[in-house]
C-alpha cells in the first residue's frame, strides 16, 4: 500500500509506532521497522544524549530499515538538553523524528538542517495548522480516544480526522483508537495517510515490557481507562488501577485547588515500576480506549501483516461489494 506517509518515510506499510515511555526501546522500534512500519525509539526514556546515541546504534544492529526517534518537549522548569539530544539523533543518521508536547518550533532549524522529516503529535486542528506553518512534514492527529494526553478539546477521531483533512495541506496519520485493519481503512477513508499505534504495540511479543502489562491489556475493556489531571489542564488517559483510584480520590478531595505535588506519588516514577517490574497498581500509566480491541499478544510482524491483510479484504471485497450492488451480510471482523 502506497500513501503520502509511506513515501515520506520510505516504509512499506502506512503504520507508525508512536513514542512510548519505557516501551520505545531498540527492540520495539526494530521489530516494527522490520515488519514494514516505522519504529520509533523514545528519546527521553534514555536519561542522557549519550545513552540515546547508544540506543540508536543498538537499533541499527537490529534493522536496516528506516526508524525514527520521539522527542517530547516537556513543560518543565529545567529542560532536558534538547540540542544535545538532537545532535545524537543527527549523528545517528536518523531521518524521522516524532515530536510531541510543546511546539518544536525552536528546534525546527536544527532538525531541518540535518535533513530530518518531522511528524508532530497534535490533538486539535489549530495545533496541526501551526505544525504545518512552522515546517513540520506531517502531523499525527490524536483523537480523544488516545492513551496519554488527548488535549483539552475532547474531540474524537470521527470528527477530528475529517476536520484535519479539510484544513491541512501536509499529510497526517490517525492516532487514538487504532488497532486493526478496520482502523486503517477508517482512517484512510477520513483523509489520513496512515495510522499511529501505541497501546496496541505494547501487547506484542517483542514489546520490552513486563508480561503483567501485556496480560492487563488483553484482559481490559474499553471501559477500563480513565482521565486524570483534568483540573491541572494536563489531562491524561490511563488504565485504571489501585494507584489511579487513589489519585482520583485525591482529585475529588482537592477539587479546583489540586496541585501536582498532591499526586506525585501516583504519577512520578511510575513507568519503571509498571513496565520493568510489573507492579500494575503503582500509579498512572498511559493507555488508550483501544485496549477494548486487544485480544491477543502476537509478534509485531503477525500484527502488521494481519492489519494489512484485513485492510485489503475490507477495501477490495466489502467496500467494493457495496458499489457493485451486492448486499453485504457479513460483519467486518478483526482480531486486534
Amino acid at each position: 500500500m502506497k500513501t503520502a506517509i509511506t513515501e515520506l518515510f520510505g516504509i512499506q506499510h502506512p503504520i507508525i509506532q508512536g513514542g512510548m515511555h519505557y516501551v520505545g526501546f531498540a527492540e520495539m522500534a526494530a521489530a516494527v521497522s522490520n515488519a514494514g512500519g516505522l519504529g520509533i525509539i523514545t528519546g527521553l526514556t534514555q536519561k542522557t544524549p549519550e545513552l540515546l546515541a547508544r540506543e540508536i546504534a543498538r537499533c541499527r544492529d537490529m534493522t536496516d530499515k528506516p526508524f525514527g526517534v520521539n522527542l517530547t518537549f516537556l513543560p518543565t522548569l529545567s529542560d532536558p538538553p534538547y540540542p544535545e539530544y538532537i545532535a545524537a539523533i543527527r549523528e545517528g543518521g536518523i531521518k524521522a523524528v516524532e515530536t510531541a508536547g510543546r511546539s518544536p518550533e525552536a528546534y525546527m532549524p536544527a532538525l531541518k538542517a540535518a535533513g530530518i522529516k518531522v511528524i508532530h503529535k497534535c490533538t486539535s486542528v489549530r495545533h496541526s495548522l501551526k505544525a504545518e506553518k512552522i515546517g513540520c512534514d506531517a502531523v499525527s492527529v490524536d483523537g480523544f480516544e488516545c492513551g496519554g494526553h488527548p488535549g483539552e478539546d475532547d474531540i474524537p477521531n470521527m470528527i477530528l480526522l475529517p476536520r484535519a483533512a479539510d484544513e491541512l495541506k501536509i499529510p497526517f496519520v490517525a492516532s487514538g483508537g487504532m488497532a486493526d485493519g478496520r482502523s486503517l481503512v477508517g482512517a484512510l477513508a477520513m483523509g489520513a495517510s496512515g495510522m499511529n499505534m501505541g497501546t496496541r504495540f505494547v501487547a506484542t511479543k517483542e514489546a520490552p515490557v513486563h508480561d503483567n502489562v501485556k496480560q492487563a491489556l488483553v484482559k481490559a475493556t474499553e471501559l477500563d481507562t480513565v482521565l486524570v489531571m483534568r483540573a491541572l489542564r494536563n489531562t491524561e488517559r490511563v488504565l485504571r488501577n489501585k494507584g489511579v483510584d487513589e489519585l482520583l480520590e485525591i482529585e475529588r478531595e482537592k477539587g479546583a485547588s489540586l496541585k501536582i505535588d498532591d499526586i506525585l506519588d501516583q504519577v512520578a516514577g511510575v513507568y519503571p515500576k509498571v513496565m520493568v517490574d510489573g507492579q500494575m497498581d503503582a500509579g498512572a500509566w498511559s493507555c488508550g480506549m483501544v485496549v477494548g480491541l486487544i485480544r491477543d499478544i502476537p509478534t509485531v510482524k503477525e500484527l502488521i501483516d494481519r492489519i494489512m491483510s484485513e485492510a485489503e479484504t475490507i477495501i477490495r471485497q466489502r467496500l467494493t461489494g457495496f458499489l457493485d450492488g451486492k448486499v453485504q451480510t457479513d460483519k467486518a471482523r478483526a482480531v486486534a
